[in-house]
């Protein structure tokens, strides 16, 4: 896989380098999940206008409303009818959590390039024009890296840095921000796979898997203005989990007898070779092999550990079987306001 790590740039020198004899027009969606995030919002559309100006591209943003409960959706509605040409709006009816605002924007959105992009402003709607090139250079995905994060390093940029380490190594994706939600992707990698609890930063895994190109660009990242951070250390335990789930479904999904059978001759094995042993034993000291439950024991916690591990795969593919033969969403809209509807 070839990663090409680039320095965030200005934004006027890349936007001087798109121009329309270059890469042509392209249409572009921009999709802000937004959580309890009033105070930031309009500056947030403020600087996308900004960055995006300079493209030479027709670009619509659609802000998701995740239920928030601190004024968000009213200033959603002013933005949106103020610049009812390029902004809409997707209001769910509670929080379903990011991963579900990020697929309902997809869903909506009609661009050809998706670009996804946190509402709080650590994310520099600048770094846009940047990613737009690397996609005009033939890359189908593009992962930001917050290559100076401004974060608590214990609790925020350390967890992180050992799940991306993890993550990387367990599905051959080399990149060093999967938790970056600013990512643009050409709009056909995303139509794959369908996305549910937290799978949202495995989305270049899951691409990975379909062929796509990737790349990663370094990007600025800020400080907190507003409000306050929405996780924290639990939601590595979440990665973690959600990690089983993306390996199982990438090397596994269209043969799971490599993944049970294996384990199940693994297990037949280890139990064939104790056995062995306890024979031996009993031959050679005369030991019964009914006096020391001990190695039962193991055997029975490491049967179990499996059959749970199993049990939760399994439970995984028939979840996502449940949802797509039935066409079943993963979220409720409330409503959709845009131009449309006005």
């Amino acid at each position: 896989m070839n990663l090409t790590k680039t320095k965030a740039a200005p934004i006027a020198a890349i936007t001087k380098k798109i121009t329309r004899k270059e890469v042509g027009r392209i249409k572009l969606s921009i999709i802000v999940p937004v959580y309890n995030e009033v105070e930031s919002l309009q500056l947030l559309f403020g600087a996308i206008e900004k960055s995006v100006s300079g493209l030479d591209a027709d670009w619509e943003l659609i802000l998701v409303d995740d239920g928030s409960k601190d004024g968000s959706l009213e200033k959603i509605r002013e933005i949106v009818k103020a610049n009812l040409s390029k902004a809409s709006a997707v209001v769910l009816r509670r929080n379903f959590g990011q991963t579900a605002a990020i697929a309902a924007g997809i869903d909506h959105a009609s661009g050809d390039v998706i670009v996804l992009l946190d509402a709080d402003l650590q994310n520099d709607p600048a770094d846009i024009p940047l990613m737009i090139e690397k996609i005009n250079e033939g890359y189908d995905v593009v992962s930001g890296w917050r290559y100076n994060r401004q974060d608590s390093f214990i609790t925020r940029t350390l967890p992180s840095q050992i799940a991306n380490w993890l993550i990387s190594k367990v599905t051959h994706v080399k990149l060093h921000d999967y938790g970056c939600t600013l990512k643009a992707y050409r709009r056909e990698v995303l139509t794959g796979f369908r996305l549910y609890g937290e799978m949202h930063r495995f989305i270049p895994a899951y691409a990975n898997s379909f062929g796509a190109k990737i790349t990663e660009v370094k990007v600025h990242h800020h400080p907190r203005k507003f409000g306050k951070a929405k996780y924290g250390l639990e939601r590595t335990i979440k990665v973690v989990l959600d990690l089983f789930t993306v390996y199982f479904l990438t090397s596994f999904a269209s043969k799971p007898i490599y993944l049970f059978g294996g384990a199940g001759i693994f297990l037949i094995l280890v139990s064939v070779i104790s056995l062995i042993y306890l024979g031996i034993r009993r031959i050679v000291y005369a030991i019964s092999p009914f006096t020391s439950p001990l190695f039962i024991i193991a055997v029975m916690v490491a049967i179990m550990g499996f059959q749970s591990i199993l049990m939760g795969l399994i439970a995984e593919l028939l979840a996502r079987t449940y949802h797509e033969s039935q066409d079943k969403p993963i979220y409720t809209i409330r409503e959709v306001i845009s131009a449309d509807k006005a």
